[in-house]
């Protein structure tokens, strides 16, 4: 299993997990024209896909997936709440999911969603195995659940969010019905969140920790660095901060 973050934002999200038979998009918050320029320069095609999987309707996540699915026939999986939410209508290859009720599997990758808090209808994360390997998910949640640190513990490799540092939110830009948001319990994790999860996990044995959904107006790389050396020195070094601008390099479990 190997996967690659497209581009990972406010402005755009999107990470390929693949297999030796079986390539999984995860979210598509960019135009289509635009993750088909990406894909190329992770040297995938979009008709290469086996299908979309979608974490919630908004639309850095969500905005190019029926366009997407639709030009190349591929299938979209999702949760009743997100589809409806998102107004998203027929689409022949929809299959929706529960994210309270065991997993599913597509090719050869087995998928468990699980629900996480944040300020959509049904939103989900994926663990994603196959051949006893385990990539974990965990973005866009205002705080960790028990049963997403439970999921998350066995994991091989982590993308893990690390959205703000309340120093910079709080301080920041943002008006404070914004500010409360993002901080919220419904928002996103703070990089002091994600280093306590992590703190919490077995993190010495994963083969890849990659830090996504960064905010370019609300936190730093030095401070996402500084909080995973809160944790360890090594695990700051190790860690892979995603690009909003940019695909990443492919990591290999």
């Amino acid at each position: 299993m190997r996967f690659i973050s497209l581009g990972s934002g406010s402005k755009g999200n999107a990470t390929l997990v693949e297999t030796d038979g079986t390539r999984l998009l995860v979210d598509c918050g960019f135009g289509v024209r635009e993750l088909q320029r990406r894909l190329r320069q992770a040297e995938v095609s979009a008709q290469e896909l086996d299908a979309i999987l979608v974490t919630h309707e908004h639309g850095d996540h969500m905005r190019g997936v029926r366009a997407l699915a639709m030009r190349f026939g591929l299938e979209v999986w999702t949760t009743p709440g997100t589809w409806r939410q998102a107004d998203g209508g027929e689409l022949p290859g929809l299959r929706l999911f529960s994210g309270h009720r065991g997993g599913f599997r597509i090719g050869d990758v087995r998928v468990t969603p699980f629900p996480v808090p944040h300020d959509a209808r049904e939103p989900c994360q994926f663990v994603f195995e196959s051949a006893g390997l385990r990539l974990g998910m965990l973005t866009d949640a205002g705080y960790v659940t028990t049963h997403a640190r439970d999921l998350l513990r066995e994991c091989s490799a982590l993308m893990v969010e690390c959205n703000h540092d309340p120093d910079m939110l709080y301080g920041g830009p943002y008006p404070p019905s914004l500010q409360a948001r993002v901080g919220g319990r419904y928002g996103h994790l703070s990089n002091h969140q994600a280093t306590e999860l992590l703190d919490s996990l077995p993190w010495a044995g994963l083969s890849h920790l990659l830090i996504a959904h960064i905010s370019e107006k609300n936190n730093h790389p030095r401070r996402v660095r500084e909080a995973l050396g809160g944790v360890s020195a090594d695990l700051a070094q190790r860690a892979i901060l995603t690009d909003q601008a940019l695909p990443g390099s492919w990591l290999v479990l």
